[in-house]
Protein backbone atom coordinates (compact mmCIF):
# COMPACT_ATOMS: atom_id res chain seq x y z
CA UNK A 1 0.00 0.00 0.00
CA UNK A 2 2.94 2.30 1.08
CA UNK A 3 4.34 1.92 -3.03
CA UNK A 4 0.85 3.11 -4.33
CA UNK A 5 0.58 6.02 -1.51
CA UNK A 6 4.01 6.69 -2.98
CA UNK A 7 3.17 7.12 -6.38
CA UNK A 8 0.52 9.08 -5.91
CA UNK A 9 2.46 11.59 -4.21
CA UNK A 10 5.34 11.47 -6.67
CA UNK A 11 2.96 12.09 -9.47
CA UNK A 12 1.68 15.78 -8.05
CA UNK A 13 4.99 15.84 -7.56
CA UNK A 14 5.44 15.95 -10.95
CA UNK A 15 2.34 17.50 -12.08
CA UNK A 16 3.20 20.72 -10.03
CA UNK A 17 7.26 20.99 -10.10
CA UNK A 18 7.62 19.65 -13.99
CA UNK A 19 4.70 20.29 -16.14
CA UNK A 20 4.35 23.37 -18.06
CA UNK A 21 0.52 24.57 -17.76
CA UNK A 22 -0.94 26.80 -20.78
CA UNK A 23 -2.10 30.57 -19.57
CA UNK A 24 -6.12 30.02 -18.56
CA UNK A 25 -7.08 32.22 -21.91
CA UNK A 26 -5.17 29.66 -23.65
CA UNK A 27 -7.02 27.08 -22.02
CA UNK A 28 -10.78 28.70 -22.59
CA UNK A 29 -9.72 29.00 -26.18
CA UNK A 30 -8.47 25.93 -26.69
CA UNK A 31 -11.31 24.52 -24.84
CA UNK A 32 -13.79 26.26 -27.69
CA UNK A 33 -11.86 25.40 -30.46
CA UNK A 34 -11.95 21.53 -29.08
CA UNK A 35 -16.20 21.90 -28.71
CA UNK A 36 -16.25 23.48 -31.73
CA UNK A 37 -15.04 21.03 -33.62
CA UNK A 38 -16.83 17.81 -31.47
CA UNK A 39 -19.93 19.45 -32.58
CA UNK A 40 -18.96 19.47 -36.32
CA UNK A 41 -17.98 16.13 -35.88
CA UNK A 42 -21.08 14.55 -34.17
CA UNK A 43 -22.72 16.46 -36.60
CA UNK A 44 -20.68 14.96 -39.94
CA UNK A 45 -21.13 11.82 -38.56
CA UNK A 46 -24.96 12.25 -37.70
CA UNK A 47 -25.30 13.43 -41.27
CA UNK A 48 -23.22 9.92 -43.04
CA UNK A 49 -25.37 7.85 -41.25
CA UNK A 50 -28.57 9.36 -41.61
CA UNK A 51 -27.11 9.26 -45.81
CA UNK A 52 -26.30 5.54 -45.28
CA UNK A 53 -29.96 4.50 -43.41
CA UNK A 54 -31.90 6.08 -46.42
CA UNK A 55 -29.66 4.14 -49.08
CA UNK A 56 -29.17 0.86 -47.04
CA UNK A 57 -33.54 1.22 -46.68
CA UNK A 58 -34.01 1.95 -49.93
CA UNK A 59 -31.83 -1.12 -50.89
CA UNK A 60 -33.82 -3.84 -48.74
CA UNK A 61 -37.54 -2.23 -49.87
CA UNK A 62 -36.27 -2.32 -53.57
CA UNK A 63 -35.36 -6.29 -53.38
CA UNK A 64 -38.41 -7.06 -51.01
CA UNK A 65 -41.07 -5.24 -53.76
Amino acid sequence: MAKVGNYISSSFKELKDNVTWPEWSEAQRYTIVVTIFSVIFALVTWGIDSVFEKVITGFFQFFHN
